[in-house]
């Protein structure tokens, strides 16, 4: 059984769009692919289009039990707009099970215009980088939004640089967020380190350590640290030795 949703503002692209079947007939400019999904982007009136695939639920248990990898990513992408965090909007969302069993599902999102990943910038050394006005403030976004995802008890589990998207205003838009999910107590404490230290993995690089300790601050909504912040801290910079 097939259940799939276009969004109404989009029924002028039913022909495309409209259906599980006809999105996995789509031919676009294969951008990833993986064992599970791939992406792929197309073009419509002059507005491009990504088009993610998936023809497996997840790994291990998640193949069988739980939410498919697509499903989670259509409603996390929901929940962040819920929540006021800018992301890519949704434009088409839906799975086919048979017996129960996930078989395939898409997700369609429409393209943010004039949006580069941070990562990307990190890569070709982005002048923009090294402007303090421009990283304090896409800094503070981004502190705000990761701040409002832990405070309704989610972690991101990939907030990577390159799921973050600045645009030529510098407004931070966040995104791919599949493996996304709800906790708490300590799972929620560790998934929120988890997060913190993706974040700085390409940060200690990047940036100088005031600006790091800053955007730390502005997360904390504090003007100073706290005595409990320094084990916190540590926790952070030290979550992924030995696995680089």
């Amino acid at each position: 059984m097939a259940g799939w949703n276009l969004a109404p503002e989009y029924r002028a692209l039913a022909e495309d769009f409209g259906s599980l079947e006809a999105v996995f007939a789509l031919q676009g400019e294969r951008l990833t692919r993986d064992p599970l999904s791939e992406v792929v982007r197309v073009q419509r009136d002059g507005v491009r289009y990504y088009v993610k695939r998936y023809w497996g639920a997840g790994k291990g248990l998640r193949r069988y039990l739980g939410r498919p990898r697509v499903k989670a990513e259509w409603q996390n992408l929901r929940h962040f707009a819920r929540w006021g965090i800018p992301t890519a909007p949704i434009v088409g969302w839906g799975l086919e099970r048979q017996g129960g069993v996930f078989t395939r599902g898409a997700l369609i999102t429409r393209e943010l215009p004039d949006t580069q990943d941070l990562a990307f910038l990190a890569k070709h050394h982005d002048p923009r980088l090294a402007d303090r006005r421009w990283v304090d403030g896409v800094s503070r976004q981004l502190a705000a939004a990761t701040r409002t995802l832990h405070r309704h008890h989610f972690a991101h589990n990939d907030l990577k640089w390159r799921n973050l998207l600045v645009d030529g205003q510098a407004q931070l838009f966040l995104i791919d967020c599949p493996t996304g999910s709800f906790w708490w107590g300590l799972l929620l404490r560790r998934r929120i380190v988890k997060d913190l230290a993706c974040l700085d993995k390409v940060a200690k690089y990047q940036l100088s350590r005031t600006q790091r300790l800053r955007f730390y601050l502005h997360y904390c909504e504090r003007p100073r640290l706290a005595p409990a912040d320094k084990a916190h801290l540590a926790q952070i910079l030290t979550y992924f030795e030995g696995r680089e």
